[in-house]
């Protein structure tokens, strides 16, 4: 799935539906244009423009447009005027005189994979940014004040600001400069906790009658045992007690409290702080004027969220990476938070990729993209690298899909086809191996290759399926790893990322005897396993064939398939890479007031955490977490953050605050990052589930324990996070005693002592991580998977 607002990811293809594998997701980029009302269609220049006939003006960001040509079209005009290119929710503005031709060439892509158009401005140059300026001059003055104000006075002044939902973000990250200008006190004591508010200041008169948010960096994640705000907003007609509360993601009550509040709008500062990591919801209400907190985009009424995250070091010391590219963690979404930034406007991947411990994303350089009109236009010398991936610590997984309409057989920029001419790809390739050659030695010198994805979901119900030849599909594949390897000697060619896991043994298995593997240096597979990836289709639901499930359909029997294939026809030790798996809702529901529950998150965040282990404990050397916030789709809730000011989501937002899955998540990078895989242990019980993982370096094991009970585990009975299992586990040798520790799903240690060498478990359906110090009692207790050699 791609993201319309995401820098250099792959182009909107298809979506994320309760339809995987066999039965597909239907195409974001279909909606995106329904919505939008674009259609406007790729083709030449000419063509184009023809296809730009409506004149009715538009309005976008306060300002009126005019259409005037569709992508690959020129804007004609006179004088010098801003000229937007995009889409009505994603596009960049630009001044030109007199013309503009409109491509990714002169604006760069605002929204990969959706059909673009121009619109000129009403008015002279820089008339159409006045708004945008303003906003930022009005946002750099409550900064300013912010320096001269009392925490609470300057946090409700942000507040009082925030008359639309844009404003929101402004006025969380204006009540954060107040707060750390004014050096927040943790209050005493352990735990979650937070201090009477010391002031009360004035509110915006317009708004619900209750508000809470918790600002900061916009990610709304914090560090453990540092303070940060909880800011309340009231506005009863009379004088009035609020009381709140604090849940965790088992729903379990980590705070609460009481105060007066005065008639009218008055905002209330609580300093607070968290020994405990995870997520937490805050719900209140007041005593007299009832009401509860309203709902905000995909996020339910009566929570607000946030997030502290785990500090793993006591227990993991920081890992020494001998190359970057070990890093086993990535994903896809994006979130523009920084002051003044919007999609698609800026760095979308910080600081919330690296708050996650995200290290991967994806960067095209697709042919269609990079020479739409001709070949020999692709520069490897003079192209920009995109500003965000200079600072060397997200990675790039480079995209290569698709073909453009001018080398097409049928005379379309396509997915579906070879090119007419192989030596052109082949040419073309030479380049982009050239210019990554050169991206990795100047900006990323401790990654030891670079990594190319071919092609992207080409499965036959697909959104970008392969209508072409076996034959032909090898026959490409040949052309990319040949041009690649001409001129890029640490290149590893990847694919062919089928949508499923099992759809990639399948095709494996008719295109691996006509030679694929040849030119496939590694595997990137999409990682999903069953008709909707939910809470109530766990990875391991179908491994209890009593509930007519197969165990070939499990994800487990699934990635070992997998490994067999790529042991069969590829080189020993070749790379796997997971390059996109996500959890939606259950199938059937949809972002609304009432919706997820408490139960539903808590469930999705154990699912998302135990898909990822699977995978990675199965024999995956990297898998990517989709989807970042929760976006327009046919199948809601994928993102681990709600997205805060669109009932249905958008992409590349601004304003996003975590579910439990985003701490998962945290928690499971700090603690299985920096790891090579072991296995899956030998001789588990019914409904036990573990994986061994040995840390770099130090020779630490990392254990993950959960347990799964199909008729325990669904929407419609709920799903029971206390269903239990005990579970011996070996971690030393006969005879020894001590204590190891225990990380739950959120990243919180506990010291569990061990006796003959053995320690006593509870296990959950939450992830358990158990770390240890004796690799040597793992060896003959774990089932490497197939072919997997450490890399």
């Amino acid at each position: 799935m791609s993201n319309p607002c995401e820098h250099r990811a792959p182009r909107t293809r298809i979506g994320g539906s309760v339809e995987r594998g066999p039965m597909r997701r239907v195409a974001i980029a279909a909606a995106v244009l329904f919505v939008l009302g674009l259609a406007a269609v790729r083709g030449g220049a000419a063509g184009a423009d023809q296809q730009a006939t409506s004149r009715a003006e538009i309005a976008v960001d306060g300002a009126k447009w005019t259409p005037c040509a569709a992508e690959y079209g020129t804007c004609r005009f006179s004088g010098t005027r801003d000229v937007l290119y995009g889409t009505v929710e994603q596009h960049v503005v630009k001044a030109f005189t007199n013309s503009a031709e409109c491509n990714n060439g002169v604006f760069g892509d605002p929204a990969p994979g959706v059909e673009k158009r121009c619109m000129v401005a009403a008015g002279a140059a820089g008339a159409a940014k006045g708004d945008a300026k303003a906003k930022a001059n009005a946002k750099a003055n409550a900064n300013a004040n912010a320096n001269a104000n009392a925490a609470a006075s300057v946090a409700s002044a942000a507040i009082a600001t925030a008359n639309d939902a844009s404003l929101k973000t402004q006025s969380a990250q204006s009540a954060q400069s107040a707060a750390a200008s004014n050096e927040l006190k943790a209050p005493p004591g352990q735990g979650l906790r937070c201090a009477a508010p010391s002031s009360q200041a004035r509110a915006a008169a317009n708004g619900d009658l209750l508000e809470a948010d918790t600002p900061g960096d916009g990610t709304r994640l914090f560090t453990a045992g540092q303070p940060f705000a909880l800011v309340f907003t009231t506005r009863p007609t009379q004088g009035d007690t609020l009381d709140w509360q604090i849940r965790d993601s088992w729903n379990a009550v980590r705070a609460s409290g009481r105060f007066s509040v005065a008639a009218g709008s008055t905002s209330s500062t609580l300093s607070c702080a968290s020994s405990v990591a995870g997520y937490f919801a805050v719900s209140a209400s007041l005593e007299r004027a009832q009401g509860q907190l309203e709902s905000r985009g995909t996020r339910p009424a009566g929570i607000a969220t946030f997030g502290v995250l785990p500090d793993t070091s006591a227990a993991l010391p920081a890992v020494r990476f001998p190359y970057q590219d070990l890093h086993r963690f990535g994903g896809q979404g994006t979130a523009y938070l920084a002051p003044g930034q919007h999609c698609c406007d800026g760095d979308g991947y910080r600081p919330v990729y690296t708050a996650l411990g995200l290290a991967w994303a994806n960067d095209n350089r697709n042919w269609y993209m990079e020479e739409p009109k001709q070949p020999g236009t692709f520069d490897p010398a003079a192209k920009p690298l995109t500003p965000f991936f200079k600072g060397g610590d997200i990675m790039r997984l480079i995209q290569l899909d698709g073909i453009p309409q001018w080398a097409s057989p049928n005379g379309k920029q396509t997915h579906s086809y070879a090119p007419t001419s192989l030596a052109q790809m082949k040419d073309y390739m030479a380049k982009v191996g050239a210019e990554s050659n050169r991206v990795r030695t100047t900006w990323f010198p401790k990654q030891r290759d670079n990594y190319y994805q071919v092609t992207w979901e080409p499965d036959a119900d697909g959104g970008l399926p392969w209508r072409d030849t076996d034959a032909n599909f090898v026959a490409m594949y040949k052309a990319v790893w040949e041009g690649i390897h001409q001129t890029d000697p640490r290149a590893v060619v990847m694919g062919p990322t089928y949508s499923s896991v099992q759809g990639n043994v399948t095709w494996m298995r008719r295109l691996g005897p006509l030679g694929i593997g040849r030119y496939m240096d590694g595997m990137t597979v999409h990682g999903y396993y069953d008709i909707g990836t939910t809470p109530s289709h766990p990875p391991e639901r179908v491994v209890d064939t009593g509930n007519q499930g197969t165990v070939p359909g499990a994800l487990p029997a699934s990635m070992r398939a997998l490994r067999h294939e790529l042991r069969q026809y590829l080189k020993p030790g070749a790379p796997l890479f997971v390059t996109e798996t996500g959890i939606s809702y259950d199938i059937g529901e949809s972002y609304g007031k009432h919706y997820p529950g408490a139960n539903v998150l808590y469930a999705q965040a154990a699912v998302v955490a135990r898909t990822h282990l699977i995978l990675l404990g199965e024999g995956a050397d990297m898998t990517y977490v989709f989807y970042l916030a929760d976006m327009p789709d046919a199948a809601p809730g994928y993102g681990i953050f709600f997205e805060l000011d669109h009932p249905k989501g958008a992409y590349g937002p601004s304003n996003i605050s975590p579910k439990p899955a985003a701490l998962a998540v945290a928690a499971m990078t700090r603690i299985v990052d920096g790891t090579s895989t072991l296995g899956p242990l030998k001789g588990l019980p019914k409904g036990v589930h573990a994986y061994a993982f040995l840390r770099l370096g130090g020779g630490k094991i990392v254990t993950a324990l959960w347990t799964h009970d199909n008729a325990r585990w669904n929407a419609r009975t709920g799903f029971d996070a206390s269903r239990g299992a005990d579970y011996r586990l070996r971690v030393d040798a006969p005879g020894s005693a001590g204590e190891v520790t225990a990380f739950d799903m959120m990243g919180n240690a506990t010291r569990v002592p061990y006796r003959d060498g053995v320690a006593n478990l509870k296990l959950s359906p939450a992830p358990l991580y158990v770390v240890s110090g004796n690799a040597d009692v793992f060896k003959d207790a774990v089932t490497t998977p197939e072919g997997y050699v450490a890399r």
